[in-house]
């Protein structure tokens, strides 16, 4: 992950996004449970997402230490603008159903990659979470060029 900010210091970024359904909020340590919890009884859901690329999330899990050590590097990565991951809310309540990734692309850096996943037990989310956050970035924020895989 680059260094560099990937958006410019006097953007304002977002720390909210509400939808039908759902709501978005930068992913903290205050959802390490929820999330471990999210991701460990989807992880098959998740690797047959479109767009989702890589070995995450392990197939034999993390410990709750090791999860929270994840979201303490997004929150950096949040802190000093290299990239952003967002939790997804059920709304109303607020177990955690799910996550966005937004960061710079690995072999284009002038790209903006976007990933997302939902609970598998909340698939139906999928689609919407994807048109909410395609539109947000289009239409709050200072992106160029977004590579999301269409659901």
């Amino acid at each position: 992950m680059s260094d560099h900010p990937l958006v410019p210091a006097d953007f304002a970024v977002p720390r909210a996004l509400a939808a039908e359904g759902f709501r978005l909020e930068p992913l903290g340590e205050q959802h390490n449970a929820s999330d471990l919890a999210a991701w460990t009884s989807s992880v098959d859901h998740i690797h047959a997402t479109p767009g989702w690329t890589g070995s995450w999330p392990p197939a034999e899990g993390m410990t709750p230490e090791r999860n929270l050590a994840d979201l303490r590097r997004h929150a950096a990565d949040f802190e000093y603008r290299r990239a952003f991951t967002y939790t997804v809310l059920e709304s109303p309540g607020d177990a955690v159903v799910g996550c966005v990734y937004i960061h710079p692309d690995r072999e284009d850096p002038a790209t903006t990659a976007v990933s997302s996943w939902v609970r598998a037990d909340r698939a139906e989310l999928d689609a919407p979470l994807y048109r909410a956050v395609s539109a947000w970035l289009a239409a709050d924020w200072p992106l160029r060029t977004v590579r999301h895989s269409p659901r």
